[in-house]
C-alpha cells in the first residue's frame, strides 16, 4: 500500500506500520477514533491486529476485535471504540497471541 491507495474503503484490509519504543508486554489497550469528516464518513471495523517486535525479542501479536461501526448515524452512534484488556495482559506470554474484544470471536480465534 502506498501512494494513490485509498485507505478505509469498503472491503479493504489496510496495513499501517510505525516505529516506537520497545515494550515488554503485549499491547493491551486500543483507542480507535474517526474524525467524522467527509461524506459517508462512517466505517465498520472488524478487527485491528498489532504486531510488535524488536532486536533480540520474539514477536508479540494482539488482536482487538472491534466489531463496531465508527459513525454518528449508525448504532452505537459513536466515533470512538475503546478496547482494554490490560487487566489480562499480565498473564499473556511474550511471543504468544493475545486477544481483546468480542467473546464470541475470542473463542474461535
Amino acid at each position: 500500500m502506498g501512494q494513490g491507495y485509498n485507505y478505509l474503503e469498503r472491503g479493504n484490509l489496510d496495513a499501517f506500520t510505525g516505529r516506537g519504543p520497545c515494550i515488554d508486554t503485549p499491547v493491551c489497550r486500543l483507542n480507535l477514533t474517526s474524525d467524522g469528516s467527509g461524506s459517508h464518513h462512517g466505517w465498520y471495523c472488524d478487527y485491528v491486529e498489532v504486531t510488535t517486535t524488536g532486536p533480540h525479542k520474539s514477536c508479540s501479536q494482539t488482536f482487538f476485535y472491534v466489531d463496531q461501526w465508527l459513525a454518528d448515524d449508525v448504532s452505537p452512534y459513536n466515533l470512538t471504540a475503546v478496547l482494554d484488556g490490560c487487566h489480562r495482559a499480565q498473564y499473556a506470554r511474550r511471543g504468544s497471541r493475545f486477544s481483546v474484544g468480542n467473546n464470541a470471536k475470542l473463542s474461535s480465534a
